[in-house]
C-alpha cells in the first residue's frame, strides 16, 4: 500500500504551492542535489530493513538553504512507523532522522542571521516563515513547503514538510546523517547557546516541543489528575510538563521495564502495567478506582495508533481495512470523567475501526487531536527552561550511541531491549559527552 501509494502520486504529481524544491530525500537520487565528497548516511531499504549508507553530501540549492554538519541525532518512535512501513510514500534509499543539532557548514546566498561555525538545532518541520500558519508560529502546519497531493486528499488539508519523514510529508533527507540540507535555514534553525550542551539542546527538535503541546493543547491545568498512555521520552516529558503546569497528579499506563524506569526517575508518578491487572480489571477500571471512581480530568496518549492489542484489529490492520487501532483512544475516552479531556498526540496515520462515538458524545468527552506540534511556538520558551534548570531532557536519555551503529540501534529500539529509552546518536563532528551524559555504547 506504502508503494502504491508513492506510484500513485507520481502519477498524479504535486501540487503547486510548494516554495521549496520537493523529494530529495537523498543527495544521490535527485538530479542536482549532490555536493563534493561523502557522507555516511542511515536510509530506509524496504519494510522492516534500514541499512548505513555512504553517499554525496547535500549542496546548497536554494537561496535560503542551510547545510549542517551533525553533531547529534537521535531515534523517534515515530522513526518506527517508517521502519514499518506504517507512513506511506517511503522509497529505497531515503535518508532518515527528524531530530537532529548541528554546526553552521555553508549558507545560501539570503541567509542572514547564521554563519558558518554557529551551533543550532533544527526544528523536525520545514516552515516558510511568511504563510497564514507560520505568522501564527503553528510551523507544522506551514502551506508552502509541503506539495503532496494524496496528504492533502485524505486530510482535507496538509502538514508542513518534515525532515526524513517520507515523500507524505514533501520528501525531504533526514538528519540521521553526517550532513543535512535545511531549507529555509533562517527559520528552521535555533542557535544554542554555550550553556546548553547539544544533549540538551537537540530535543528541543522535537520531543520537547511534541510533550509540551500535548500537555497544554489538551488543557491541563492546576490541580488535575492526569492519565498518560506510554511511558517513552513523550510520555516521560508529558508527566513532567503536566506537573510544572499545575496537576495534582499523574497517572502513567504501559508495561515492562519502561514502567520501572519512569519510576526511578520519577518516583513521585503513580503506574499502572496493563499486563499485570488482576481477573476482571481493565486500565479503565483501575483507573476509576484510583480516581474517585469518576476518572482522571485529562487523558493523553502518547504511544500510537500502530500496535493492536486485540485480535480484531491486529487482523483488520494486516488486511488494510484499517490503518490504526482505535484502542487506546476508545481506553481514553471510557477511563476519563465526564466532560473531561482527551488529547492524542502518538501517531495516527490514517482510518480507524469500532470507535466509541457514543462515549464521547453522551459523556461531552472533548477529543483532541494534538497534530504535529508546532515547534517554533515554544522552542524559545524550552530553551530558556533548560537553561534555568526547570526541565532536564537527559532524565529521559538511556544511551549514548555512533552513527556507524545506528542501523542496529534501530531493531535494539524496536525490540525495546537493553532498557534503550532515548538514543543520543553522536558523530565524527560530536564534542565529548557533557555532564550527565551516558558513556558511549557500541554495537
Amino acid at each position: 500500500m506504502s508503494q502504491a501509494a508513492l506510484k500513485a502520486e507520481q502519477a498524479i504529481g504535486h501540487d503547486n504551492n510548494a516554495t521549496t524544491v520537493q523529494d530529495v530525500t537523498n543527495p544521490d537520487l535527485y538530479p542536482g542535489a549532490a555536493g563534493e565528497g561523502k557522507m555516511k548516511a542511515l536510509a530506509w531499504m524496504g519494510k522492516n530493513k534500514v541499512e548505513m549508507v555512504e553517499v554525496s553530501k547535500p549542496k546548497i540549492m536554494e537561496p535560503r538553504d542551510v547545510i549542517l554538519k551533525i553533531t547529534g541525532s537521535t531515534v523517534c518512535g515515530s522513526d518506527l512507523h517508517l521502519l514499518h512501513g506504517t507512513v506511506v510514500e517511503l522509497q529505497k534509499g531515503d535518508i532518515l532522522g527528524h531530530e537532529f543539532c548541528g554546526i553552521v557548514d555553508e549558507v545560501g546566498s539570503e541567509v542572514t542571521k547564521l554563519k558558518k561555525g554557529q551551533r543550532v538545532v533544527a526544528s523536525f518541520q520545514i516552515a516558510c516563515g511568511d504563510c497564514y500558519y507560520c505568522k501564527q508560529k503553528l510551523s507544522s502546519q506551514c502551506e508552502k513547503t509541503n506539495s503532496n497531493t494524496i496528504e492533502n486528499a485524505m486530510y482535507g488539508g496538509r502538514t508542513a514538510g518534515m525532515f526524513g519523514y517520507s515523500h507524505f510529508t514533501g520528501g525531504f533527507a533526514g538528519g540521521q546523517s553526517e550532513y543535512t540540507r535545511v531549507p529555509y535555514g533562517d527559520v528552521n534553525l535555533l542557535p544554542l547557546p554555550d550553556n546548553v550542551p547539544d544533549e540538551k539542546g537537540l530535543y528541543l527538535s522535537d520531543v520537547l516541543a511534541t510533550s509540551w503541546h500535548a500537555v497544554v493543547d489538551t488543557g491541563v491545568k492546576k490541580g488535575d489528575v492526569v492519565a498518560i498512555w506510554g511511558a517513552g521520552p513523550i510520555g516521560q516529558m508529558a508527566a513532567d510538563f503536566s506537573l510544572i503546569n499545575g496537576a495534582s497528579r499523574v497517572i502513567m499506563i504501559d508495561q515492562n521495564w519502561r514502567l520501572e524506569y519512569v519510576k526511578k526517575k520519577y518516583p513521585h508518578i503513580e503506574t499502572i502495567d496493563f499486563t499485570a491487572l488482576g481477573k476482571g480489571e481493565s486500565v479503565t477500571s483501575k483507573l476509576k478506582e484510583m480516581c474517585n471512581n469518576r476518572g482522571p480530568d485529562v487523558s493523553i496518549e502518547c504511544a500510537a495508533g500502530e500496535y493492536a492489542k486485540g485480535w480484531a484489529h491486529y487482523f483488520e490492520m494486516m488486511l488494510g481495512l484499517e490503518t490504526d487501532t482505535s484502542e487506546l483512544v476508545n481506553e481514553m475516552i471510557t477511563s476519563t470523567r465526564n466532560f473531561g479531556r482527551c488529547g492524542i498526540t502518538g501517531v495516527y496515520v490514517g482510518f480507524t475501526n469500532h470507535f466509541n462515538i457514543g462515549s464521547l458524545m453522551e459523556r461531552g468527552i472533548r477529543l483532541i487531536g494534538n497534530g504535529q506540534a508546532p515547534v517554533h511556538l515554544y522552542w524559545e520558551s524550552l530553551l530558556k527552561m533548560i537553561q534555568d534548570g526547570q526541565i532536564d531532557p537527559l532524565k529521559m536519555v538511556s544511551h549514548r550511541v555512533s552513527i556507524d551503529d545506528l542501523d542496529k540501534v534501530y531493531y535494539k529500539f524496536e525490540n525495546k531491549e537493553d532498557g534503550m529509552q532515548k538514543v543520543f546518536v553522536e558523530t565524527k563532528f560530536s564534542a565529548p559527552p557533557c555532564e550527565g551524559s551516558p558513556q558511549l555504547t557500541r554495537y
